[in-house]
């Protein structure tokens, strides 16, 4: 129960953050926090007040996208490991996103290996 809220919030979240109106919203709050400087005196009180609100944002900002973009990475990884367990991929590719980044990289560069020797007898036969 406590999850499904956790995801609802953090998709709405993240779908409100990327708006056009948000990012205007934020240069308004910029731009009000600076014309009030001399209000203030530029005092120390005044830049602690954006720093500590644009702190506070960033933080709570990273856990809600960073779980929605974990869900989106996993939710399109099933999708591949469904058409590659349909289709006539090879199985062994199903789960290689748990392999380290090295071990990736290896199975990454064998297929560009073997897509250059495909484009060569391609090549070769045409």
């Amino acid at each position: 129960m406590c999850e499904k809220v956790f995801t609802k919030i953090a998709n709405k979240v993240a779908y409100a953050a990327g708006l056009p109106l948000t990012f205007l919203g934020c240069c308004i709050v910029v731009l009000a926090w600076a014309v009030s400087g001399p209000v203030f005196g530029f005092s120390d009180t005044w830049q602690l007040v954006i720093n500590t609100g644009t702190t506070i944002i960033t933080f709570l900002m990273v856990f809600l996208i960073q779980n929605t973009q974990n869900r989106d990475g996993a939710a399109i990884q099933a999708k591949l490991d469904e058409l590659i367990r349909v289709g006539t991929g090879h199985n062994h590719f199903i789960g290689i996103e748990h392999l380290t980044e090295t071990e990736v990289e290896e199975i990454r560069k064998k297929c560009e290996q073997a897509a250059k020797r495909h484009d060569v007898r391609a090549k070769a036969k045409g």
